[in-house]
């Protein structure tokens, strides 16, 4: 059975399908048979064509993304908007076909970040209860990161979820005293640091410190 990855972020905008694709990658070059799943998308699906491209074990893309919305606004109201209804038994029933792959690892990424809406009573936390296995938080290091980092990885292992690591994603622009917000992470995040990411275009060349 194909190991499972959560990929969550700080927020919008924190660089979580840059850094998805660079965990496949990285797995890719290790000799896993790897899949990036976004199941739920709006604003679009490049995000989801971009973990797809990155994947090694490829079935259609609707498979990999089986809900997408146009409108760039928070999934529970895009999906409203177009009639659809999504909880966390619809959107696993989704990803059934995987079950029958040969993948070595599943990674799945989040919308937004941990507590963002699935509908009025659930939220993409308890989609990634239901998914399993480790959770890798995306940090985009930008004024305010500290309070939400901390925050989201208090969340994630109140949840009974495992941190198995996370990502100080520092391609976002200019933060000042970078080197000192990521230092006080580092030593208040009970999980690994994975990677430290630049402005790298390329997710391939982040230099992912994991080796599962």
């Amino acid at each position: 059975m194909a190991k499972r990855l959560f990929v969550t972020g700080t927020d919008t905008d924190a660089g979580k399908t840059h850094i998805s694709c660079a965990i496949l990658a990285h797995l890719t070059r290790q000799g896993h048979k790897v899949a990036g799943l976004k199941p739920i998308a709006s604003g679009g699906r490049d995000d989801a064509e971009r973990l797809w491209r990155h994947s090694n074990l490829q079935l259609p893309l609707d498979t990999h993304n089986p809900f997408y919305f146009a409108p760039p606004i928070a999934p529970h109201l895009a999906a409203a908007e177009a009639g659809v209804t999504l909880d966390v038994d619809t959107v696993l029933s989704a990803m059934a076909p995987w079950q029958q792959q040969q993948a070595d690892w599943l990674l799945m990424e989040g919308a937004g970040g941990w507590r963002v809406p699935l509908n009025e009573q659930q939220r993409f936390s308890d989609l990634a209860q239901r998914w399993g296995g480790g959770v890798v938080l995306v940090v985009g290091m930008k004024l305010g990161c500290v309070n939400h980092a901390l925050l989201t990885a208090e969340a994630i292992e109140r949840d009974g979820l495992e941190l198995m690591g996370w990502v100080a994603n520092c391609g976002l622009g200019k933060m000042d005293r970078v080197e000192e917000n990521l230092a006080y992470l580092k030593s208040h995040i009970q999980a690994p640091l994975l990677a430290t990411a630049s402005h790298s275009p390329n997710p391939a060349d982040i230099e992912v410190n994991w080796h599962p």
